[in-house]
């Protein structure tokens, strides 16, 4: 018969995974889980799949990843909120067909934030003294070195309203009339909420446990089960990959879905 598969995203989301080491079993960039789930729907066996997520979101673009290997599976989809589900992470669960959390899981987070570190007053106490020999007078935006100004302030705030409305527009379209919209409009401010406060802003759609998106899954699927352990289960592992280098990685890593 077929099976449920089961996949882990149980660490923040980037782009750059992190190579096993002796000490350290490591982490899975985002497009070694998005090739991960995307497989998923060659597979005969498999009937739906169930996203357990344990992530408290990450990189814009890691979390966009994703998200579209989720959204373009033909197959049944369930995500799971075991304990954290929040900003990124629950970006990529609107993508599926149910959303299933634990009632005191951490979810919602629904913003962005990009946040510079300006050092100039301790360095000029140190005697350190920097100049930037620059093309521009944005090329040096975010330098820890001095004060940013109103225009480059405007810049990044409007990348990150853009950001923001995109964030926005992905939920509401995913979650349609399941949305309650007055309650959705005053919790998208960015805070963070319990699964039984998401419930009541139409965020997910039942509170519960494992075994009870395990049996939503089997259901979506047509597999008959009457307990989760007559559900047949395939665990997909998600093996970390090395990461890269790229230029401007200090400024691009600081903008979080989170």
């Amino acid at each position: 018969g077929k099976c449920v598969a089961v996949v882990d995203i149980s660490q923040p989301l980037a782009v750059d995974g992190v190579s096993p080491s002796l000490f350290d079993a490591g982490t899975p960039g985002s497009e070694q889980i998005a090739g991960s789930i995307s497989a998923l729907d060659k597979r005969e066996d498999v009937g739906a799949i169930l996203i357990v997520f344990n992530s408290p979101g990450g990189s814009v673009v890691a979390t966009r990843e994703i998200y579209s290997s989720v959204k373009e599976l033909k197959k049944p989809k369930v995500s799971y909120f075991r304990e954290t589900a929040a900003s990124g992470a629950y970006y990529i669960a609107t993508g599926t067909d149910y959303i299933i959390s634990d009632p005191d899981a951490i979810t919602g987070s629904i913003g962005v934030i990009a946040t510079f570190t300006e050092m100039s007053g301790l360095l000029e106490k140190l005697g350190v003294n920097v100049t930037a020999i620059k093309s521009g007078p944005h090329k040096d935006i975010g330098s820890p070195y001095r004060n940013m100004t109103s225009d480059e302030n405007a810049i990044l705030q409007a990348m990150i309203d853009e950001i923001y409305q995109e964030f926005r527009g992905v939920v509401i379209a995913n979650r349609g009339e399941r949305l309650k919209m007055t309650q959705f409009n005053e919790v998208s401010d960015g805070r963070i909420l319990s699964g039984r406060q998401a419930l009541k802003a139409g965020l997910v759609d039942q509170v519960g446990s494992k075994k009870d998106a395990l049996m939503k899954a089997a259901e979506l699927a047509g597999i008959e089960a009457s307990t989760p352990e007559d559900v047949r289960v395939c665990a997909i592992p998600i093996s970390p990959t090395d990461g890269g280098l790229f230029s401007a990685t200090g400024f691009i890593r600081s903008f979080q879905s989170a």
